[in-house]
């Protein structure tokens, strides 16, 4: 479990977050949904340790990570796919792959089989430079890096980002069986509300850095006031 209680963060006199708390549960995903500037990259960001808060806590089964260095964080077992999706295009797949098993707690070769098990895609793709991959491909790249080194939390920044909707759905899907499949607690930033509410359990919605709504999915995903004026969605 993660959990977030009253977090601070700024950029110099600009106040990113304030003052967010909320639970994310184990085997259960969080999405986080909000416009641009919302403060969802930043959220992730300072769980991963990338940026320190002005004030609050972040703790993953009762160890508060504030304080700890990025390196350390992700030794706990806190993956992080950032936006972008962030794979090395002149890397092959499984030089890409090789670079997230550094912390595995498997050996590398057995971590590597796991995930060419699990995305038969990349075994198909392993000697191809990740340049030559798809969007839905690199995105599914970006994952299994991520989950090689056998994490327990998985911390997703819009893995649909400039991706067709068909793919987009497959993505959503394969986030869905992850979480079930490996225990993972799973926080999701989506610009894309409609599909990260379908599969969500839980959802947290920011506005200009403020929790407007902390709720059970399907509870936000049916209000029409959220819907409207912070997800862009209409009926």
């Amino acid at each position: 479990m993660i959990r977030v209680q009253g977090l601070t963060v700024a950029y110099g006199a600009v106040k990113a977050l304030v003052d967010v708390s909320f639970e994310a549960r184990t085997s259960a995903i969080t999405a986080v949904l909000g416009a641009n500037g919302a403060g969802k990259t930043t959220l992730l960001r300072t769980i991963s340790g990338l940026k320190t808060p002005v004030a609050g806590s972040i703790t993953h089964d009762e160890t508060e990570l504030t304080a700890m260095k990025t390196e350390d964080i992700a030794r706990m077992g806190i993956a992080h796919v950032p936006e972008g999706r962030g794979v090395i295009g002149e890397f092959t797949v499984e030089e890409n792959l090789r670079l997230g098993a550094l912390t595995a707690k498997l050996n590398a070769k057995q971590s590597l089989e796991n995930q060419y098990e699990r995305f038969p895609i990349l075994g198909e793709r392993r000697r191809q430079h990740a340049d030559q991959l798809s969007g839905g491909e690199r995105q599914i790249l970006s994952m299994a890096r991520a989950l090689i080194a056998n994490p327990s939390v998985l911390l997703l920044d819009e893995p649909s980002l400039g991706l067709a909707p068909l793919i987009t759905a497959q993505i959503m899907a394969t986030i869905k069986d992850l979480c079930a499949s490996d225990d993972l607690t799973v926080i999701l930033v989506e610009q894309n509300a409609s599909s990260a509410l379908r599969i969500a359990d839980h959802a947290v919605v920011l506005n200009v850095g403020h929790v407007v709504a902390n709720d059970v999915a399907s509870v936000v995903a049916e209000d029409e006031n959220l819907r409207q004026y912070y997800l862009g969605m209409v009926s």
